[in-house]
């Protein structure tokens, strides 16, 4: 260091070293409805629409990212860990825009006292809001500490560089931390949208395979889940409800159940009933006893027929989603086909819960609800508080992608808790309550009419989805099962549809290949004969799964490659690359083809047709004696944007296609008229490790300096339709009604 700057260093004294803080109000923020909000919930306004992601409803870079004195970084985000590894990308994100190693960076979650408000975890928009928003946070972040160097050598900024060690250097040789820099520095400013990103030929962080944090916990069998979670003084509750949604129990002895051992209290609070006792088992045999009771039911019997019948018999809203006209040659053929999948349960491997304390005023609620800033907004109406006296905070909870009993559970607690000031509570659903309580993935139907021409070029396309909303996550006290129990209820909110194209029942109804003469209509459910709500990918999962059949069947009715009638219809350069890099590392061309027993399919999509691109393909092997599908390999290829970990992407590819072929396969909730009945695992049948793919591949296509595009749910889709189309080639036969389950296989399989 030159002795100039030693002087200018010096009568600067960097505020004594002092760690710049981070003020973040949540007063100053504006609350509305999430723009392009993928599945619904309420929301920050913005009101930045010039920034990229989240930093158009959060501008102020100080709500993002904070450094103290010894150059720690802790970064702050609205979005939440689910096991889907946002935790370890965000990091990446971060320690690449400001050249730190990751190991130094701090990354706080969803937590309504400290973080922005970045509406739902929901609908692949983590490294799309979140990412994009702390990307450059980040990058305006290191402008500003360049700036502030160059100013203090008086120099200018293109002389001062990063070394990836949270230090700024000059050519002579100068070096200063980030630490003492930041200390000098107010990042209470607002983002620019135009800070410089960092090069990706000089990337150290993004684009590499770290280690993912959230793992370690979860290998080892330490506490990595709210399930764990144990605060001093907690006691245990159980909530007391009739077997499933829409029942109570006729009567019940509170007395007796009272004055159990060990029993400090029940709440009663109108319909709401809630044991509590110092221990778990002592909660859990009180309400053993109390289920003895015979229960009626409350809400109109649960429908008896088909998915079809179901559905039809409802008055439907009708949303025109595409209509299009184009001169084309006649048609010389037709295929007509309807598709459907039942109601589906989020099969948590974890049971619902949540931690409450109320103590000086200030309900505290531990949850692992996608939407945290939601669950403040319900647990305040439901209990009479201020918002600003609920404080939510997020933590992992073991399994689940959508809404399952997750924001039930924490109004739960928090009612509990209101009655029992100063004590912790833990509330925990039984598995038999998680499946007979959680919103339902809805069940869904399709009709699909497609004709191609002498050239076997398709000359029109007609789609119908018939489906009820998939967005009822509850935004006010209305939406959750405890506000409806409570001496004064609050009213459930209306089901409304999300406009495109975003989606709900009519995510991916719009294919993103190039058709003529399109006719895609959304015959929308507003009445629910079931509790449903958000399942991961939502309509996407039929919706795909239907293009993507009728792609085959038109295929084979025509005589072409299921592949070339694809690319032939596909404009999207990189989805034809994606396609085509399935297709090479899977062998397509001389791919096994149907003898009766094995046969390859594939399956394509855009999520929603803005997020990342996925192609699957499998090769599979039916026991024709018991209908039995072993899935003996997978290959996916999938385009994300930039990558930032390319091992979370395969991570998220590989567990997608295992989920997929779960509901695929094997999944349909059960139900009388009067009750559900799939109760337990045996009822409620998943993919077990003995059906799992003999072989999964992802190859990931790297798309350096382009946006993130949302991944988790891109395979869903993709997936159904590769299990039925090589279904259909290995043996002939063409199942349009999930689940395609060995007992469906079977009975196909006898019919011809």
């Amino acid at each position: 260091m030159t002795a100039n700057t030693a002087t200018r260093l010096s009568r600067r004294s960097f505020l004594s070293g002092s760690a710049l803080v981070v003020a973040f109000s949540l007063s100053s923020r504006a609350f509305g409805q999430l723009a392009g909000g993928g599945e619904g919930g309420a929301g920050p306004a913005v009101v930045a629409p010039t920034l990229p992601g989240s930093l158009k409803s959060s501008p102020i870079l100080d709500a993002w990212i904070r450094i103290d004195a010894d150059g720690e970084v802790t970064v702050f985000t609205g979005k939440v860990e689910l096991g889907q590894g946002i935790r370890t990308a965000l990091i990446q994100v971060a320690a690449e825009e400001l050249d730190v190693p990751p190991s130094v960076v701090h990354l706080v979650t969803a937590d309504t006292a400290r973080t922005p408000d970045e509406g739902l975890t929901a609908g692949s928009h983590s490294m799309q809001d979140s990412g994009s928003a702390i990307r450059n946070a980040a990058a305006n972040v290191r402008m500003l500490l360049v700036r502030e160097a160059a100013r203090t050598l008086d120099v200018e900024p293109a002389g001062i560089d990063t070394d990836g060690k949270g230090n700024l250097t000059a050519p002579d040789g100068w070096t200063l931390g980030y630490g003492p820099a930041a200390a000098a520095l107010s990042l209470h400013v607002e983002a620019v949208a135009n800070a410089p990103l960092r090069d990706p030929a000089r990337y150290r962080t993004m684009g590499t395979s770290l280690r993912r944090v959230d793992i370690p916990g979860k290998l080892t069998g330490a506490p990595a889940y709210l399930q764990d979670m144990r605060l001093p003084g907690m006691l245990h509750a159980r909530v007391l409800r009739g077997p499933s949604f829409g029942t109570r129990f006729q009567s019940s002895d509170i007395a007796a159940i009272s004055s159990l051992p060990g029993v400090v209290k029940v709440v009663r609070q109108g319909d709401f009933l809630a044991v509590v006792a110092e221990r778990e088992w002592t909660a859990i045999t009180a309400l053993r006893k109390f289920q003895d009771a015979p229960f009626v039911r409350t809400a109109p019997p649960l429908p008896s027929g088909d998915v079809a019948a179901t559905l039809k018999a409802l008055p439907s809203r009708d949303i025109a989603i595409l209509d299009t006209a184009n001169a084309t040659a006649p048609a010389t053929l037709t295929v007509r086909a309807s598709y459907s999948r039942p109601w589906l349960n989020h099969g948590s491997i974890g049971p619902s819960c949540a931690l409450a304390r109320f103590e000086d005023g200030v309900m505290t609620v531990w949850t692992h609800s996608q939407g945290t800033f939601d669950v403040r907004r319900v647990v305040a109406e439901l209990v009479g508080l201020p918002a600003e006296k609920v404080h939510a905070i997020h933590v992992e909870g073991s399994g689940c992608y959508g809404q399952n009993g997750a924001d039930d559970v924490a109004a739960d607690a928090a009612l509990i808790a209101l009655d029992m000031p100063g004590r912790p509570i833990r509330l925990q659903w039984m598995r038999e309550q998680e499946f007979g309580w959680e919103p339902l993935g809805p069940g869904m139907l399709t009709e699909l009419e497609a004709s191609l021409d002498a050239e076997n070029r398709i000359v029109s396309w007609k789609h119908e989805v018939w489906s009820n909303p998939h967005n009822n996550r509850p935004v006010g006290a209305g939406g959750v099962i405890a506000g409806g129990e409570i001496a004064t209820p609050f009213p459930v909110p209306e089901g409304k549809p999300i406009p495109m194209p975003e989606g709900d029942g009519s995510r991916n109804s719009n294919p993103l290949y190039d058709l003529p003469n399109m006719r895609v209509t959304y015959h929308f459910l507003k009445d629910m004969p079931l509790r449903v709500s958000a399942l991961r990918s939502l309509g996407a999962h039929l919706n795909v799964f239907s293009i993507e059949c009728m792609f085959d069947e038109l295929a084979r009715a025509g005589g072409v490659d299921p592949l070339d009638l694809r690319l032939a219809h596909m404009r999207d350069e990189r989805a034809k690359a994606v396609m085509t890099t399935m297709a090479d590392r899977f062998g397509w061309a001389g791919r096994p083809r149907g003898d009766g027993i094995r046969g390859s399919g594939m399956g394509f999509a855009r999520y929603k047709n803005l997020g990342a691109y996925c192609a699957v393909a499998m090769e599979v092997e039916i026991d024709r004696e018991t209908g039995r599908v072993a899935v003996l390999r997978a290959v996916a290829a999938v385009d994300s944007g930039q990558a930032v970990s390319p091992d979370g992407i395969r991570n998220q590819i590989e567990g997608a296609i295992i989920q997929s072929l779960s509901w695929t396969s094997r999944e349909e909730m059960t139900f009388s008229p009067d009750r559900r009945t799939s109760f337990d695992w045996s009822a409620y049948p998943i993919l077990r490790f003995e059906d799992m793919p003999g072989a999964i591949e992802v190859h990931v296509l790297d798309q350096p300096g382009l946006p993130f595009l949302g991944t988790a749910e891109a395979a869903q889709g993709p997936t159904a339709a590769a299990f039925a189309n090589a279904i259909a080639d290995a043996a002939g036969i063409r199942l349009r009604d999930m689940p395609l389950s060995p007992e469906r296989i079977k009975a196909a399989l006898g019919a011809i």
